[in-house]
C-alpha cells in the first residue's frame, strides 16, 4: 500500500445526519415532497447530482443551481463554529499521514472540504483534497477516488480507502482500492457491501487496520 484516501462525511466529519436536516428542510420549504428513500439515494451524489434530484424526485419548485446555493449556504452557516468532527478524527489523520501520503475524495462542495482542512489545521497534512463536483460523476462512481489517486500519483490498487456508506464503499470498490469501512451509525451499509470489505468498530482502529508495512519505492 502507498496511499491512504479518506471520504469526509461520515467519516472525518459527524455530518451526515446534519445534511439530511438541512436538505429535508429546504425541501419541504420550497414545496417538496421527502420520500423514504431520499436519504440513501443522494448519499455520495455530488452537488449537482443531488441538487438535480431534488428537484426532480422530491419535486423541489426551484433549479438545480438555486437547490444548490440555498442548501449548501446554509451549511456553511452550521459549519461556521467549526465542523462537527468527531472525537480523535485528527490524531488519526495525522497518524497515517506520518507513514503514507493521504488524500480527501468527497462528495462535499469545495468550500465545506476547506471548512474542514482551516478548522482542522489539516491544510498541510492533507496534500489532496477533492469534490466530486472536480470528478465528474458523484459516488457510488469510482471518479472522485481515480483522481484522488492520480493526484496523489499512486496506482488505485496501492491505495486504501476509508468509507462509511454504501455508495462510497461501492465507489471505492469499483475504483479497485482495499476498503475501509467505518459504518455509519444512522445509515448503515448494506450488509453485502460489507462483506466485501474490511470493516472497523470505529475509526481509531484504522492505524492498526493499515498494518505496519511503510510506503514502497
Amino acid at each position: 500500500m502507498d496511499a491512504v484516501v479518506f471520504d469526509l462525511d461520515g467519516v472525518l466529519v459527524d455530518s451526515e445526519t446534519v445534511w439530511d436536516e438541512v436538505r429535508q428542510a429546504f425541501a419541504t420549504a420550497h414545496g417538496g415532497s421527502w420520500t423514504p428513500g431520499a436519504t440513501r439515494a443522494m448519499q455520495g451524489m455530488s452537488t449537482p447530482e443531488w441538487a438535480a434530484y431534488l428537484v426532480e424526485a422530491v419535486g423541489v419548485r426551484l433549479t438545480p443551481d438555486e437547490v444548490a446555493a440555498g442548501v449548501v449556504a446554509e451549511m456553511e452557516r452550521r459549519y461556521e463554529a467549526g465542523p462537527p468532527v468527531p472525537g480523535g478524527a485528527v490524531d488519526v489523520v495525522r497518524q497515517v499521514a506520518d507513514r503514507w501520503p493521504v488524500a480527501i475524495a468527497s462528495s462535499s462542495p469545495p468550500a465545506l472540504i476547506r471548512s474542514f482542512l482551516e478548522a482542522t489545521d489539516l491544510v498541510d497534512v492533507v496534500p489532496v483534497a477533492l469534490s466530486s463536483e472536480e470528478a465528474g460523476a458523484g459516488k457510488p462512481a469510482p471518479d472522485v477516488y481515480l483522481l484522488a489517486a492520480s493526484r496523489l500519483g499512486v496506482a488505485p490498487e496501492r491505495c486504501a480507502a476509508v468509507e462509511d456508506s454504501t455508495n462510497g464503499l461501492r465507489s471505492a470498490l469499483a475504483a479497485g482500492m482495499a476498503v475501509y469501512a467505518v459504518p455509519n451509525p444512522h445509515f448503515p451499509p448494506d450488509p453485502a457491501v460489507l462483506a466485501q470489505v474490511t470493516v472497523l468498530r470505529e475509526l481509531a482502529e484504522l492505524p492498526a487496520a493499515l498494518g505496519s508495512s511503510r510506503p514502497s519505492g
